[in-house]
């Protein structure tokens, strides 16, 4: 690693429980805890190292940390900016408008504006939505997921698209609701540069440790407790 001693993680900065947030100088959540667990698996400090949405690959390049593990399915277009790990999460996609909206379908929202985060996962499949206009996010603050809530709630986009983990929290909002789910099963996983290959085999055997031994599965069920694990043929029983 860039520091023999620190395993340094870039991620971003905002609530989005259950997979992270920060609580004075402690960050909660199961991608933070993922985080911890694999740099233990390596024998070294976990530090985090925050950085606005849009800049998480330049940062990644110019080795201000180790790893990216922060919301990444691994797109195509991503690959091109980084190496991937397997992954350590799988999810579906939802769709969110306000409540009181007229949106009760995908139907409804046949030529509106529908949000999502520019070059991810979640935009790929905006672009699927028969007559729809896309509205892309860069990120341009340190809470992109409050970027596209603002959004929304201001009638700047009818509606934007994340993952079902993001979401379902953030629909216990009264005025927030899950108009669809698309079944995706989108892989998340840990970007690393494509100068590193040695890192990307050190990360990739520490994960493939921790799904062995059961530690991704407690941290699964742990933040997640309502959705499945989905690397359970990864597990290997005791003996």
């Amino acid at each position: 690693m860039s520091d023999s001693s620190v395993l340094k993680v870039i991620c971003a900065d905002l609530p989005a429980p259950p997979l992270f947030w920060r609580e004075g100088e402690t960050r909660f959540g199961y991608e933070s805890d993922v985080a911890r667990a694999i740099a233990a698996k390596l024998g070294l400090e976990c530090e985090f190292v925050y950085q606005q949405w849009g800049d998480f690959y330049p940062s990644l390049n110019e080795n201000k940390g180790d790893i990216l593990l922060c919301g990444q399915g691994i797109s195509e277009y991503r690959k091109t900016l980084a190496n991937f790990t397997a992954p350590y999460g799988v999810f579906d996609e939802a769709v969110m408008v306000l409540t009181d909206s007229p949106y009760k379908s995908m139907e409804d929202l046949k030529g509106k504006r529908i949000g999502a985060i520019a070059n991810s996962m979640n935009m790929t499949l905006v672009e699927t939505f028969d007559g729809v206009i896309a509205v892309p996010f860069v990120g341009t603050t340190d809470d992109i997921m409050g970027e596209m809530v603002a959004a929304l709630r201001a009638g700047e986009v009818d509606a934007f698209v994340d993952d079902d983990v993001a979401l379902v929290p953030l629909a216990n909002e009264p005025d927030l609701a899950i108009v669809y789910t698309a079944p995706t099963q989108n892989k998340w996983g840990i970007a690393i540069s494509k100068e590193r290959p040695e890192t990307l085999e050190k990360v990739d055997a520490a994960l493939k440790a921790l799904k062995e031994d059961g530690t991704l599965k407690a941290l699964w069920q742990q933040w997640m407790p309502n959705l499945q694990y989905p690397f359970e043929h990864d597990t290997v029983s005791p003996a």
